[in-house]
């Protein structure tokens, strides 16, 4: 990130959440608008964002990371990969970017551009799936980064298909996201009032996430002297 300045960074976040919410939302309505067939909806709006996730991280990461999550911002901000006084510019800038996304959507299709979702989204089994949806996103971007950093995006992108689909909540797996979310009554709405139970579920698993794979990462230490028995 050393070779662009803060605007610039933030200005890529927030154009980046922009992009993957009215990605969100925006094949949400056009699935449903499509076909009555909730599978096939989902897997619809699947594809997409999986597909944008791969082509928003290649192109933007160079610049600002592209975290486009405050939760994987908050995770690198401990790990000093992102200075932590640019931390609270990075949230605000992606749900800032959020917002935008979802009135973009909500334009393209014709909609008011706020409407506050109805679609229920609670419960203890809601917000474990957030939890396991956020803990591997973040395990697959710290293994990944470690081990095959060019692959990151695809990584990431082909994780969140996947999770779309073993998670109960789908895999908000972001708490700027789920915020842009409850601003759609479509497909992919969640009601403001479930936002705290996703937002804590998502935390919490981003922060296991790091603790333990902070560890895993970490090469056993091995001396650098051989023992006096292979010197022979």
């Amino acid at each position: 990130m050393a070779p662009f300045d803060l605007q610039r960074r933030l200005v890529a976040e927030a154009i980046g959440t922009a992009m993957l919410v009215a990605t969100v939302v925006g094949s949400g309505i056009m699935a449903t608008s499509l076909t009555e067939d909730v599978g096939l909806a989902l897997l619809g709006n699947t594809l997409a964002t999986g597909a944008m996730l791969v082509v928003l991280i290649t192109v933007l990461g160079p610049i600002s990371g592209a975290h486009f999550n405050p939760a994987v911002s908050l995770v690198f901000a401990m790990l000093r990969s992102l200075p932590k006084r640019d931390l609270t510019g990075y949230v605000l800038a992606q749900i800032a970017g959020g917002v935008a996304g979802t009135i973009a959507a909500h334009l393209m299709f014709e909609l008011p551009l706020v409407e506050f979702s109805s679609k229920v989204r609670t419960g203890g089994a809601q917000w474990f799936s957030e939890g396991v949806a956020t803990f591997g996103l973040v395990a697959v971007i710290l293994a990944g980064i470690r081990f095959e950093q060019k692959a990151v995006p695809w990584l990431v992108g082909l994780y969140i298909t996947a999770a779309y689909w073993f998670t109960a909540s789908t895999s908000f797996a972001n708490p700027a996201v789920a915020l842009a979310r409850s601003l759609t009554n479509t497909f992919s709405g969640i009601r403001p009032v479930d936002l705290p139970g996703f937002w804590l579920a998502e935390i919490a698993g981003a922060l296991l996430a790091l603790i333990l794979f902070t560890w895993l990462l970490q090469p056993a230490e091995t001396s650098s002297t051989l023992p006096s028995e292979a010197k022979l």
